[in-house]
């Protein structure tokens, strides 16, 4: 028998281990390389099919609309191409969100979110789409959701929609919300922002933070110090956090972090962030947790 519900559905963030500009199409939309990292940290989401085909979010989520809500959309668009191959809706789904990554932090939590909205609803719907085909749902939504669906540490080009699999750290970080919400076309639209970083190969990659275990070393991201100038928070916190090792702003911001072998040089560096700042540890993922799930049927609800 199909599920009708899951519950405690994990939304892990991501961290952009380097971030760089390296063009821009004609469309406007600027060139990307970057790796992305999932780590332990995340939002966490309930499912419930419904008796109607209504798609409810049934907790309020400051500040974002629920029509504007990635997850209500990620579900709608899953919802609409059922019904295009099915010819007939699927039940609707009442979704729960327990949020605990910030909004405009860069840890993707929005395009998380809705990546594991998409996976869950596959799953109860049984709609039978591939990763492939969630990606290509997902991905005029929002540019991380591809990532998210992928479920692993990524080499990223194009919008970030272009992801290749690269052996990612095992390591710890300290991440700091600096307390500021960067809005991300704040940051590439800004005329200082770099554009034409050199770009690279995987293997350019690889060599430097993976055979060296450099963890942060390598590149840099190239929206950091537009986001510095703008918001001088993210300067403060990249300059503390700069004490204790390479530091760096994830996405187009807030949140900094930086990279430790153990957990308990994690711990250490967090007795000492300053109390205005929020900060926490996480551990470095190589699989995102609700694919491992969803691939036990005894795992899932």
């Amino acid at each position: 028998m199909a599920p009708t519900s899951l519950h405690n559905c994990p939304a892990p963030a991501k961290l952009n281990l380097f971030l760089h500009v390296v063009g821009r199409r004609p469309d406007g939309y600027h060139l990307l390389q970057s790796v992305f990292q999932l780590i332990d940290r995340s939002d966490t989401l309930h499912f419930d099919l419904r008796s109607d085909e209504r798609i409810v979010r049934t907790t309020d989520v400051p500040g974002v609309p629920e029509e504007q809500d990635l997850i209500v959309r990620a579900l709608r668009a899953l919802q609409a191409e059922y019904q295009r191959r099915h010819g007939r809706l699927p039940p609707g789904i009442d979704v729960a969100v327990e949020k605990c990554l910030p909004m405009g932090g860069g840890l993707g939590g929005g395009s998380s979110d809705a990546a594991t909205a998409l996976m869950a609803a596959n799953h109860l719907w049984q709609a039978g789409l591939t990763d492939a085909e969630l990606i290509a749902l997902g991905l005029p939504l929002g540019a991380d959701i591809p990532f998210f669906l992928f479920g692993a540490t990524a080499f990223a080009e194009g919008v970030g929609e272009a992801l290749q699999a690269v052996p990612g750290p095992d390591c710890w970080y300290v991440v700091i919300e600096p307390g500021v919400s960067v809005p991300t076309v704040a940051i590439f639209t800004a005329t200082d922002l770099t554009r034409n970083t050199k770009a690279i190969t995987i293997s350019d990659f690889s060599r430097r933070h993976v055979e060296s275990n450099d963890l942060i070393g390598f590149g840099e991201n190239d929206l950091q110090d537009v986001a510095a100038r703008l918001f001088p928070p993210v300067a403060e916190a990249i300059e503390w956090l700069g004490g204790y090792g390479a530091a760096r702003m994830t996405g187009s911001g807030s949140c900094v972090f930086c990279a430790f072998s153990t957990e308990h040089e994690a711990e250490q560096v967090l007795k000492h962030v300053p109390a205005r700042w929020r900060a926490w540890k996480a551990k470095a993922l190589q699989r995102h947790p609700m694919k491992i799930a969803l691939a036990n049927p005894f795992v899932v609800e």
